[in-house]
């Protein structure tokens, strides 16, 4: 199985961490992603002010994701194999807006997401 750092984990994105800049940047890799969705969230938008992740991703407005409780709601994105030391990376990316959850994708898979903290 490895050790704890090279078990994979899932991580869903509806956002920059879908953008080929951003995961060399964190990760030094691209990721080979699924396309799946996340039902009963709906998708906003968020002012980014760090200088780091503007630099990262070039964009001032990231998307963001609220619990809506209604299944009708979906946002779409990509579902990623990564490592755990690949998740603190991305937790290193997101800036406080963002909190990170599990929650169950339409494919019933199981995945880490980062929703409005």
């Amino acid at each position: 199985m490895g050790t704890p750092q090279e078990r994979n984990v899932l991580l869903f994105s509806y956002g920059t961490l879908q953008l080929e800049t951003v995961q060399i940047e964190s990760f030094g890799r691209l990721l080979e992603g699924e396309d799946d969705a996340m039902p009963g969230y709906s998708r906003a938008m968020v002012e980014i002010t760090d200088p780091e992740v503007l630099r990262k991703s070039g964009q001032k407005y990231h998307p963001i994701v609220t619990a809506t409780g209604n299944p009708a709601d979906e946002v779409p994105g990509k579902v990623f194999r990564i490592t755990q030391a690949e998740l603190a990376a991305a937790d290193s990316y997101e800036v406080s807006d963002y909190k990170r959850e599990q929650v169950r994708l339409k494919s019933g898979k199981n995945a880490w997401v980062y929703v409005r903290a």
